[in-house]
């Protein structure tokens, strides 16, 4: 419970300094005279949050009037209903109403009004704290809304982003769910790197890629190289399709500790002037301070060769790749980028890659891995595979094998055994060749 007593004590104070800065304005009081906050002192979300960002009075307040809304519900329009008991305007506290919100919803203006009153020098100052400088902007913590052209900045409404209302007051961050505003999918894998099967040099530099993961703050933030080398790391992933792209990148995000969120390309690309820039600027700016790792699946629709310009069309989509190009390159984290085909990839993406790596289709050695690995362990598997000769035989990929395994394990299940036989196996790869267009 100390949680939601941090929260009741913290708005409780916002009510005395919101209160006591009233009595001032309306001739009350001669001074704010308003008591420190106080906490309990325990590893609470709001408390933690404030004492590990080491905010000031004037940054506590601000955030406090972000949160009020999202907590209690008609604080704001009952304190001034107290010394305007007739009702009138109060342009001087600013705020705003909503469609939905039926209370007024704090502006730049109004935390003016709680931190410097009439103070002219004060309010300056005050208008520093949504300045992009200022780290509540970097961090991505809040910021004011926009306004109309011609409208004073600091009247937009005072944004705090929903993940920090989550975090403040539940003591966790959901992951984002897959919509149009955010087109990408949390992907994650039950395997281990001992289940990945790749030839030695694309695995070697996979590895590499891990180092860098790992080594990141350090390398930027200890070391002080982020004077000196561009932020994020970007990589290709090529290849023909099956031979482990994804699983890779899933478990490059497992063994690291970082989300990985696949790309929906599709949902991302729009076919009408500057929309997809948008789609990009909310992903971007959705993931620019979580160190998620960027999966971008078939990056050949968005990240493809620009084209001599022969029309309004052609203009825009390189107008489209070259501002993917400008966010790509100020991501802090790592971007993998995955094509079937590294000739498809625009030469101004490929000169920034920190890495390109080739998933060849398995060899031999490493089919017959894969057919070892592949069964379930609950199957007996018929003495006369012999997978060394089904590997010579077959060119398969890692997900032609799994799906291989999956139609016969199903069709052993469907005849009552636990026996993978011999004419099971290559009915699957019939069926499988078959599909691939390599058998009739």
């Amino acid at each position: 419970m100390t949680s939601v007593t941090n929260l009741f004590y913290a708005t409780n104070w916002l009510g005395e300094v919101l209160h006591a800065c009233l009595s001032l304005h309306f001739g009350k009081a001669e001074s704010v005279e308003v008591s420190p906050l106080n906490f309990l002192q325990d590893d609470s979300p709001l408390s933690d949050f404030i004492q590990k960002k080491d905010l000031t009075s004037d940054e506590i307040i601000v955030l406090l009037l972000a949160l009020a809304p999202h907590l209690r519900p008609g604080m704001f329009s009952a304190a001034i209903a107290e010394f305007l008991p007739g009702g009138g305007d109060f342009p001087e506290f600013g705020g705003v109403k909503a469609s939905n919100h039926r209370d007024i919803l704090p502006t730049g203006e109004t935390a003016q009004f709680l931190l410097a009153g009439d103070d002219l020098e004060k309010r300056l100052e005050v208008q520093q704290l949504f300045s992009t400088e200022h780290w509540f902007h970097q961090k991505n913590i809040l910021y004011l809304e926009g306004v109309p052209h011609g409208e004073p900045v600091m009247s937009g409404r005072i944004i705090l982003d929903p993940e920090v209302v989550e975090l403040l007051t539940l003591g966790r961050v959901s992951k984002p769910r897959f919509s149009t505003d955010f087109p990408a999918e949390y992907i994650t894998t039950q395997l281990e790197w001992d289940d990945l099967v790749l030839a030695g040099a694309t695995l070697r530099q996979i590895r590499e890629i891990e180092s860098w993961v790992r080594h990141q703050s350090t390398f930027f933030e200890t070391w002080g190289m982020n004077r000196k080398v561009k932020p994020g790391y970007r990589v290709l992933f090529h290849g023909p399709p099956g031979t482990g792209k994804t699983l890779t990148a899933t478990l490059l995000g497992k063994y690291t500790g970082r989300d990985v969120f696949k790309i929906d390309l599709s949902m991302v690309v729009s076919k009408y002037i500057g929309e997809t820039e948008k789609n990009l600027s909310r992903l971007f700016d959705k993931a620019q301070n979580k160190n998620w790792i960027l999966f971008f699946d078939e990056a050949d629709a968005l990240f493809g060769k620009r084209t001599n310009i022969r029309d309004a069309h052609d203009k825009y989509a390189n107008q489209e790749v070259s501002y993917l190009l400008q966010r790509i390159e100020t991501y802090p984290g790592l971007t993998i980028l995955a094509s079937n085909f590294k000739s498809n990839i625009d030469e101004a993406f490929q000169r920034r890659f920190q890495a390109m790596i080739y998933f060849p289709v398995p060899k031999p050695e490493e089919r017959q891995l894969l057919w070892e690995k592949s069964f379930p362990s609950a199957v007996r598997i018929d003495r006369k595979i012999d997978w060394r000769d089904i590997s010579n035989r077959y060119e398969l990929t890692g997900a032609n094998i799994m799906n291989i395994v999956q139609y016969c394990c199903i069709s052993a299940l469907e005849e009552n055994t636990d026996l993978i036989s011999q004419e099971n196996l290559v009915n699957g790869i019939r069926n499988e060749l078959v599909k691939e267009g390599k058998m009739v």
